[in-house]
């Protein structure tokens, strides 16, 4: 697929498009929240209140499941939280991102000046845009940008949204499974169900994980008519027992029978909260899979189609039992028992089997775990992107195994649905409250909005929250320990890992020679400059890393073209080919070391080798080409340095008025090309390929500059050798105890147990040549 272009404008297509991406979402983002009515009205009647004849706690949580359903998924999430996009990505830590580009709280420890003039970060506003229109907003930023206790209390704080974004992965499968096989109770006696409903939700979870690596638009095809029909079936069984049971049960939609609800069952209707809070799970997971669909895809799926239909599967249920007081087991009060006619309820079970395939926060998962890694919050893992269209749709097989043996865990271990009802919905109200206040500071900082509207958004959406999570927190000792256990463990591993990134760059930063040291490099020394290009991978953005000095002290030879590759992440979902390259000189020209420094989003794919050296060694020489002619050079860092003039230089396919690259086999020369073009070419008598430089007649270039597209020439013709370092990280001496366990430990049995680098795994070894040193920090 092409990876520079098609999948950025795939958002602003037609409405057959939206409309396409509306029914996929059917199948990937709503099928937890569309299978909440098998487990809502029995986990919120299961102990704390009981079903009566006055029908008063029926009414309430009918009430209550309405108004949750109204407030948090459609008014927050639909018409609020979706705006907060960061350029078609979301989930929290794109709010993240967001605060991080509006206000300098950047975690990253390479991020530069020059990174704030990208078009993706300049297009809302970034931290060059208006300041915040306040004088609260204007403190409340500059607070944000001096102290460092606040960043890392931010960067906690999406950690924890999303650590518990990983446990809501784990748990709502289980859940949905165990829920829909609880049903069959109806259809056989207890004694056989309990040997069948472990065994059978084990197989339906591995079944549906093994699903994952098809894609989502694959999975979305394959389940949005399940959820389509599965919609349409609760809604008309919905509408049937409203209309044949109890017509005027739409009274209790009032707000006042929460009230009398509370005020009859007191601290036990409290308590029930956390079973009616299962309403809205997977609500979060419409911002989480925005990545994977559209803004407007996603309003229109729910607002058309999956919140009328579960109001009116509701409301069915509620009129059912409004005619039904006697209770023989708590299933009786489930979403079965209001089926009409038992060959409908035998169908509406066996179509609840197949609709649980589809869980969104799986997929919300991938799209987090791939931003964190991208912005040095989690050990790097496999991507594999699944959509040559919409470059949101990823797979990651190791967390989607991970997050299968979890799932199985969690559902041998409790084998109930309530506490797994608990523990699930802890998790999801935990992540709504981390997105109400991230959402708090997107209104100041980079809405610009006043800090009264801020305030207001997190007292109403926060009020109401906090009662779930209270209500929820409660039960710690029935499930609820689960997701904290999991996030806590999950939060370790991130922290440790961002830790252990940081050190690694401080020592960098603190060892690096200066670029005088490099120039003193030469004969006399022993110093032999060998054919060829050489590629030094670094995460540095300035100076000379200590692992070039370490290798030249080891091996005096380097290579006749050396250049320093930083390939980094920034704050923003994608980088525009065109801005994708750094480009400057390290020291006089006629040395030839270059620095590069390639600058990749958290949502970007990194090209093969052959196509990343094509266009590396094509924007270096473009580079060279336009440094006199047009010497507009970028701030890099904001301490003026000879080193930071560097040039933004885009890639092959974005400058076709500039210099273009041909490479061709010795036995296969095509003829020259067109004439008002001219060649450079190598004097180097039959090379195994031969390399051609394309350049414009005008403007003219100097003698010099020819002379250095001639030896870049010569380089590439030689090959391309990948200098790559494999450090070490220890504690230092007269360390603490924690600063030793985290970093010889924990660090590096991440570091071992994590894939490497993207360079080093897309290079071929033959060209490959790691250089090992121990970093003390």
């Amino acid at each position: 697929m092409d990876l520079e272009t098609g999948f950025h404008h795939v958002k602003k297509e037609s409405w057959r498009t939206v409309l396409t991406l509306a029914y996929q979402s059917l199948g990937v983002v709503y099928g937890d929240l569309s299978t909440s009515p098998l487990y809502v009205y029995k986990s919120t009647f299961d102990e704390d209140i009981h079903h009566s004849e006055t029908n008063e706690e029926i009414y309430g949580v009918l009430s209550f499941v309405f108004w949750t359903l109204t407030l948090v998924p459609l008014l927050k999430y639909v018409f609020i939280v979706l705006k907060a996009d960061d350029n078609g990505e979301g989930g929290t830590f794109a709010l993240y991102s967001l605060l991080c580009r509006h206000a300098r709280v950047n975690s990253l420890p390479n991020c530069q000046l020059a990174d704030e003039e990208l078009s993706e970060y300049k297009k809302d506003g970034g931290v060059n845009g208006l300041s915040p229109k306040s004088n609260l907003g204007s403190r409340l930023k500059s607070s944000l940008e001096k102290h460092r206790v606040l960043q890392r209390f931010l960067l906690v704080l999406a950690l924890i949204g999303t650590c518990m974004v990983i446990g809501d992965g784990i748990l709502t499968p289980a859940l949905s499974v165990f829920s829909a096989v609880s049903g069959l109770e109806l259809s056989m006696s207890k004694e056989h169900h309990k040997y069948v409903e472990v065994p059978v939700t084990c197989v339906i979870l591995i079944c549906l994980f093994a699903l994952q690596h098809y894609g989502t638009h694959r999975v979305g095809y394959l389940f949005a008519p399940v959820i389509l029909i599965w919609l349409l079936c609760i809604s008309s069984i919905g509408l049937y027992n409203i209309i044949y049971w109890n017509p005027h049960v739409y009274r209790a939609l009032s707000p006042y029978y929460m009230y009398k609800f509370l005020k009859k069952t007191q601290q036990g209707g409290w308590l029930s909260l956390g079973g009616i809070l299962l309403c809205i799970t997977g609500s979060e997971a419409m911002f989480a899979d925005l990545g994977h669909f559209s803004q407007l895809s996603i309003k229109i799926a729910f607002t058309s189609l999956v919140y009328p239909s579960l109001i009116l599967a509701y409301m069915g249920q509620a009129a059912y039992l409004s005619r039904h007081h006697n209770i023989e087991s708590d299933y009786q009060i489930g979403f079965y028992v209001s089926v009409p006619g038992r060959d409908l309820e035998f169908f509406s079970k066996r179509l609840k089997i197949l609709v649980v395939g589809s869980q969104a926060i799986i997929t919300g998962t991938f799209s987090i775990i791939k931003q964190c890694s991208s912005l040095g919050c989690f050990p790097k893992v496999k991507i594999v992107h699944t959509s040559s269209k919409i470059h949101g749709q990823i797979y990651i097989p190791e967390i989607n195994w991970l997050l299968m043996v979890l799932c199985l865990a969690v559902t041998v271990g409790f084998r109930d649905t309530r506490r797994m009802g608990n523990a699930s919905g802890l998790a999801v109200i935990t992540v709504m409250l981390v997105t109400t206040c991230l959402m708090s500071l997107v209104i100041v900082l980079c809405w610009q909005k006043s800090v009264f509207l801020a305030i207001c958004f997190v007292f109403f959406f926060g009020t109401i929250e906090a009662l779930y999570f209270t209500a929820s927190l409660v039960k710690f000792l029935e499930g609820a320990w689960v997701p904290i256990a999991l996030s806590f463990i999950f939060l370790i591993v991130m922290c440790v890992w961002h830790y252990g990134t940081l050190k690694k760059y401080e020592f960098d930063v603190q060892n690096k020679v200066s670029v005088n040291w490099l120039l003193t490099l030469g004969p006399d020394l022993g110093i032999v400059r060998l054919r060829g290009i050489g590629l030094l991978h670094t995460e540095l953005v300035s100076g000379i890393p200590a692992i070039f000095s370490h290798f030249v002290t080891n091996f005096p030879a380097f290579h006749q073209v050396l250049v320093f590759l930083c390939i980094k992440s920034v704050p923003v979902p994608h980088v525009r080919p065109e801005e994708r390259f750094l480009v400057g000189h390290i020291g006089p020209r006629e040395c030839r070391l270059y620095r590069c420094i390639v600058r990749y989003g958290y949502r970007d794919v990194h090209k093969d080798d052959i196509e990343f050296e094509k266009d590396l060694v094509c924007s270096i020489a473009e580079f060279v080409r336009s440094e006199n002619s047009s010497p507009n050079y970028v701030k890099v860092d904001r301490e003026t340095d000879n080193d930071d003039k560097m040039k933004v230089v885009g890639a092959c396919s974005t400058h076709l008025d500039g210099i273009q690259m041909s490479e061709d086999d010795s036995d296969n020369i095509e003829e020259a090309g067109p004439s008002e073009l001219k060649e450079i070419q190598s004097p180097t008598i039959k090379p195994r390929k031969r390399v051609r430089f394309i350049v414009p007649e005008s403007p003219k270039i100097e003698s010099e500059s020819m002379e250095e597209l001639r030896e870049l020439t010569e380089a590439r013709e030689a090959g391309v050798a990948y200098i790559l370092g494999h450090t070490c990280l220890r504690a230092k001496q007269g360390s603490s105890l924690i600063k030793k366990l985290v970093i010889d430990f924990g660090y590096e049995f991440l570091r071992k147990n994590s894939r490497t680098s993207t360079l080093a795994l897309t290079v071929p070894h033959v060209s490959t040549l790691e250089v090992g040193m121990v970093y003390h920090v």
